[in-house]
C-alpha cells in the first residue's frame, strides 16, 4: 500500500507499516497472516502479551458500566481500587497515585509536583533539576528537557528549559575506566553529582531524576552496586527529592514490582506507565510520598496540574486487571526464571560474538550492544544504520525487537533491546534469541565485517 493512501501521520513518511489485525499471547498477527513474536512488547509495553482474556473481560465489563467521568466531578471504582493496589501498602513511603495517560505525562506531573512541593515548603529558590546524559524521560517538552539524549533534543533545544542540567550516566561499559573498581566508579559519579549540586547552589536543586535501569536510549543499563544509595544520600543531605523514572523498567519488568527494590533505596516521586496497563489502554501514573502530599494538603490544598483523562475509568480497569494477573499468576517468579534463561541464551549466542561488546540487563529486560571492534569498543558508523537494518531483518523473519542508535553519545552506537512478555514460555525465549542471532549475523554479513 502506497504512503499516499494513508491519512495517518506514520512514524516514517516514506513507508506505511503493515496492519496488525490481531494478537495472541506473545504473537502479533499481520494482515497477510504472518505471525510476529513481540519480543520487545512494542517498547516494553505488552507485559501480558496480546488479548489476554482476563484483561479483555475486565475492560468489557467496565465499558458496559462506565467508560468516562471527569475527575473534577467524580472518582471511580477502578481508579480507587488501582491506587489501593499500587500504594495502599505504602511501598517505600509512596502513598498516593495520580493516573495519567502515559509516561511523558507521568514525568511532567513528577517535575511539577516537586516544584510545587518546594514552593509550599517556603523554598521557591529550588528550581533546578539534575538528570543524566543518555537518559530518556519522554517526548513532551518538560520530559525532553529532563532527558539527556542529544539526537532527540537537538531540533527542540531552543524550546527546552534551562532548569535541567546533566551529569555522567552510570553506564559502566562506556564510562568506567579500566583502572577503576565498581566502588571507585560509583565514588567518581557521586563526586560529580555533588559538584553539580555545589555549582548550582545546593539549596536551589529541587530533584535528581534518573531511570534505575536505563531503557530506550542506552539499552537496559543498570547502575553499579551502591550507585543509587550514594545518589539518595546526596539528595537527602541537600534536601532535594529523588525522582525515579520507572516508565520502562518498572512494574515487574526487572523481576521486582519496582526496580528500586533491588537498589535498597526508595524514591520520593516515581513515574510508571508501560507495564502498568500492558498496552490494553493508555495509562501512566505518578506515585508520590505521603510527606509531599501532606505538605500540599496543609498548604494550598491541591496539586496545581491536571488533564482531561486523569484516572480514566476504563484505563484504570484495564491496568487493575493487568496487575491482578501478574499477582495471581505469580508472574514475578516467572520473570526471574525466564530472565535467567534469557541471560544464559544471550550469553551463549553472543558472548563470543566479535561484534557484540556488551550484554546487559535485569529480569526480562535485556540488550546487546553492537561494536565494530570489541577491543576498542568502537561503534559502527552511524550512517550504516545498523540497528535499523537488524530490526528490519528480524521483522522479516517474524521477530519484533526494539533496536536503538546513539547508544554511546546520542549519535554513535547501536543496541538491540528485548523485553518479552512476562507470559513467554521457555521455548519462546529460545526462539527469540535464535531469531535475533540470525538477524544480527545476516546484517553483518552484508557489510562484509
Amino acid at each position: 500500500m502506497g504512503t499516499r493512501n494513508s491519512r495517518v501521520l506514520h512514524r516514517s513518511l516514506r513507508d506505511t507499516p503493515p496492519k496488525a489485525i490481531g494478537g495472541e499471547g506473545v504473537y502479533l498477527i499481520a494482515e497477510d497472516g504472518r505471525r510476529v513474536i513481540d519480543a520487545s512488547g512494542g517498547a516494553a509495553v505488552s507485559c501480558l502479551g496480546h488479548q489476554h482474556p482476563r484483561v479483555i473481560e475486565a475492560m468489557a465489563k467496565q465499558a458496559s458500566t462506565l467508560a468516562y467521568a471527569h475527575t473534577a466531578f467524580f472518582s471511580s471504582e477502578p481508579a480507587e481500587a488501582l491506587a489501593e493496589t499500587l500504594v495502599g501498602h505504602e511501598p517505600g513511603g509512596l502513598a498516593y497515585a495520580y493516573f495519567v495517560s502515559g509516561g511523558s505525562e507521568a514525568i511532567e506531573a513528577s517535575i511539577k509536583l516537586a516544584r510545587q512541593y518546594f514552593i509550599e515548603r517556603g523554598e521557591p529558590q529550588r528550581q533546578h533539576f539534575i538528570a543524566r546524559r543518555q537518559s530518556y524521560h519522554g517526548n513532551t517538552l518538560g520530559a525532553l528537557a529532563a532527558g539527556g539524549n542529544a539526537w532527540r533534543r537537538e531540533p527542540y533545544a531552543p524550546l527546552l528549559s534551562a532548569a535541567f542540567s546533566h551529569v555522567t550516566p552510570a553506564f559502566a561499559y562506556h564510562e568506567k575506566r579500566d583502572t577503576e573498581s565498581d566502588a571507585q566508579f560509583v565514588a567518581r559519579l557521586a563526586a560529580e553529582l555533588e559538584a553539580e549540586f555545589q555549582r548550582l547552589g545546593p539549596n536551589t536543586v529541587a530533584a535528581f531524576l534518573a531511570e534505575p535501569v536505563v531503557g530506550a536510549t542506552a539499552g537496559c543499563v543498570p547502575g553499579p552496586d551502591g550507585y543509587f544509595k550514594a545518589v539518595r544520600e546526596i539528595c537527602d543531605r541537600h534536601g532535594a527529592l529523588l525522582i525515579l523514572d520507572e516508565v520502562m523498567c518498572g512494574m515487574g519488568r526487572t523481576g521486582t514490582t519496582h526496580a528500586w527494590e533491588q537498589e535498597g533505596v526508595a524514591p520520593d516521586i516515581q513515574a510508571i506507565a508501560k507495564g502498568l496497563g500492558g498496552g490494553y489502554q493508555p495509562i501512566g501514573a505518578m506515585l508520590a510520598s505521603g510527606r509531599i502530599i501532606d505538605t500540599i494538603r496543609s498548604g494550598s490544598g491541591a496539586f496545581q496540574h491536571g488533564h482531561t483523562y486523569l484516572a480514566h475509568p476504563l484505563a484504570c480497569a484495564a491496568a487493575l486487571a493487568v496487575q491482578n494477573v501478574i499477582r495471581e499468576d505469580n508472574l514475578l517468579d516467572q520473570i526471574k526464571a525466564r530472565g535467567k534463561q534469557l541471560e544464559q541464551r544471550l550469553t551463549e549466542r553472543f558472548g563470543n560474538h566479535r561484534h557484540v561488546g556488551d550484554i546487559r540487563g535485569r529480569g526480562l529486560f535485556w540488550a546487546i550492544e553492537l561494536v565494530a571492534d570489541r577491543a576498542t569498543k568502537a561503534p559502527f558508523d552511524p550512517a550504516f544504520k545498523l540497528h535499523q537494518k537488524i530490526k528490519a531483518s528480524a521483522f522479516a523473519d517474524g521477530l519484533g525487537c526494539y533496536p536503538g542508535g546513539g547508544t554511546v553519545d546520542g549519535r554513535r552506537g547501536d543496541h538491540v533491546l528485548l523485553a518479552p512478555p512476562y507470559i513467554a514460555s521457555a521455548a519462546e525465549i529460545d526462539l527469540i534469541v535464535e531469531k535475533l542471532g540470525s538477524a544480527v549475523d545476516n546484517v553483518l554479513r552484508s557489510v562484509n565485517q
